[in-house]
């Protein structure tokens, strides 16, 4: 099974879930500002987390969901971490499904900094989807 993980962090809170969701799937997890977050091959599930900013997504985060090709994605699976609401994850899949990609409607969402348990708790939950 073909996987991607991406997402964008300003605190670390969502790159530390993104990173354990990655160890799970066997990839990198890959910011969507980084110059190699393109998905420019078709992958079977695409991992996507942000968190909420002002109550919304970060710029850098609805770019990249706009810029995403659905015959590249097969489905998503959304992940998410913030102090306020589960918002994001919401935001989140709109921007997927504007791009007419499919989002699972389970997501993992940790709130604030996610502890050992909580990054336990992301892997297991990868691994349902792969």
């Amino acid at each position: 099974m073909n996987t991607a993980v991406r997402y964008y962090s300003r605190s670390g809170h969502t790159k530390a879930v993104a990173d354990a969701i990655a160890a799970a799937a066997g990839v990198a997890a890959v910011s969507v500002d980084s110059a190699d977050a393109a998905i420019t091959e078709p992958v079977d599930v695409l991992f996507i987390g942000g968190a909420l900013y002002a109550y919304g997504l970060d710029s850098h985060l609805k770019g990249y969901l706009a810029s995403l090709k659905k015959e590249n994605v097969r489905k998503a699976v959304v992940f998410s971490t913030s102090m306020i609401s589960k918002h994001s994850v919401d935001l989140i899949k709109k921007g997927l499904k504007a791009q007419g990609i499919p989002a699972e409607d389970e997501f993992f969402y940790a709130r604030s900094a996610p502890g050992k348990e909580q990054l336990e708790q992301a892997k297991a939950f990868a691994e349902r989807f792969l």
